[in-house]
């Protein structure tokens, strides 16, 4: 049975009022009294939680990180407002501060993050540091069931990913698997057509691992390259597919983590 509280609480006796909680949690409640321990008595407890943890609640989360312009991620965002992708992008980052698809993201509502490497450089921390710190924020704040890279031109490293035992992250690559992995692979392959050395180049999302995009393939989808295509033709056309890719790719990838 609840003791008859003290003065200084009787003035809150059936009255809601919030309590703060370890771990920065919070619970409010009708006071009814307290026990002599200090236990408080509060009738109808409800327990509030952040509104990134309200997120969480029924739904598939997802965190993209970007570079540039983002039109990968319109896509994605595009997909979600129609419910072609089932579910919640709920945060967006970025290692480039001026990176146009920040303002994307907030122009559909999306919390955005810069992270920036010259920032730990500056104060004499590592690549490697940088990475511990991202991947660290990423997982703890926002626990994202898939974490999609669109564009984004940053190798990271096995720290960052030791963060994600799930192996939930997704890159976005324009090739074809072991065709012109890293950066500038569109032009390297307009090159190799223009030798003679390939008749068609792709595109595949694959899952993330150490090695650069050499993670399993999740879907990919092979683009002709025709004599009459300039190198703008040909980035036009696989820019068109990435758009697809990216959201059939996010959600059956997002299917097989959802059954694990």
């Amino acid at each position: 049975m609840a003791k008859a509280p003290t003065p200084e609480l009787r003035r809150y006796m059936d009255k809601r009022l919030m309590l703060q909680l370890n771990g920065n949690r919070k619970v409010t409640g009708v006071l009814r009294g307290y026990d002599p321990f200090m236990n408080i008595v509060l009738d109808d407890a409800v327990e509030e939680i952040s509104a990134s943890e309200k997120n969480h609640i029924g739904m598939v989360v997802i965190r993209v990180l970007i570079s540039g312009s983002g039109s990968n991620l319109q896509a994605l965002i595009d997909a979600t407002q129609s419910g072609q992708l089932r579910a919640k992008i709920i945060v967006v980052g970025s290692n480039r501060k001026a990176a146009y698809g920040l303002e994307r993201a907030a122009k559909a509502g999306i919390e955005t993050r810069t992270f920036s490497l010259k920032q730990f450089k500056d104060q004499g921390k590592t690549r490697v540091d940088f990475d511990i710190y991202m991947a660290k924020t990423i997982q703890e704040e926002y626990k994202p069931d898939l974490i999609v890279l669109a564009g984004f031109m940053h190798i990271v490293s096995p720290e960052f990913l030791s963060f994600f035992p799930r192996q939930n992250i997704m890159n976005l690559h324009p090739a074809l698997p072991g065709q012109f992995d890293g950066a500038h692979a569109i032009e390297r392959a307009y090159e190799a057509y223009q030798q003679g050395k390939i008749e068609h180049t792709g595109v595949m999302v694959h899952k993330v691992i150490a090695d650069v995009d050499r993670g399993q393939v999740i879907l990919e989808r092979p683009i002709p390259i025709e004599k009459e295509d300039t190198l703008n033709d040909l980035e036009t056309k696989i820019h068109r597919v990435e758009h697809e890719i990216i959201v059939e790719g996010a959600q059956k990838f997002l299917d097989e983590l959802t059954t694990q």
